[in-house]
């Protein structure tokens, strides 16, 4: 089965699901402009008030405006298997991925049973890290070739970050390929 790359990035209230609330999820394909993104109603009163200040939420705005978490996982889900049409299989993508990807496991696992993900996904660091045989420390933004980021401005929107994110790994891939290595 073909991969159809999608990078995800999302905001919560605080660092560990379970604990602390996701609370909207931004999604994109890699090489496409289909996009999703959704905001969630808090599951508890639980938050770090920096993580709130980061994403400029407010965690009893979105108890009155945000989408309930089974139906915001279940959109999520319904969207991936829209784009993926049978013949993907998705690939989860982020920047840090290890963090971003277990809010959304934990939330999949929790609301649907499963992950449409699957257990697995690709970190952007640790793809150019790879790419570029540098060390961890260098695989930060600021330290990343400018040649790879993107034009965006890093907003702590879920949807902005993840077609921010998204660019950067277009670029990643096209070099691999413009240098003939399979992705």
């Amino acid at each position: 089965m073909k991969e159809l790359y999608i990078s995800v990035d999302v905001e919560t209230s605080g660092p560990i699901p379970g604990t602390y609330n996701l609370l909207s999820i931004g999604a994109k394909v890699i090489g496409t402009p289909q996009s999703f993104y959704v905001e969630l109603k808090p599951l508890n009163d639980n938050y770090i008030q920096q993580a709130l200040d980061v994403s400029g939420f407010s965690i009893e705005k979105l108890k009155e405006t945000g989408t309930s978490s089974k139906e915001a996982m279940e959109m999520f889900d319904i969207w991936i298997g829209d784009v993926c049409a049978t013949v993907y299989r998705p690939v989860f993508v982020a920047f840090n991925a290890t963090f971003d990807w277990s809010f959304v496991n934990y939330y999949f696992h929790y609301f649907l049973g499963r992950n449409p993900f699957g257990i697995s996904g690709i970190d952007i660091k640790a793809y150019y890290m790879g790419m570029k045989k540098c060390s961890w420390g260098k695989t930060i933004k600021r330290k990343f070739e400018k040649k790879y980021l993107s034009n965006k401005k890093h907003t702590h929107n879920a949807k902005d970050d993840a077609i921010e994110q998204a660019e950067i790994f277009e670029k990643l891939l096209k070099e691999q390929e413009e240098q003939g290595d399979e992705y």
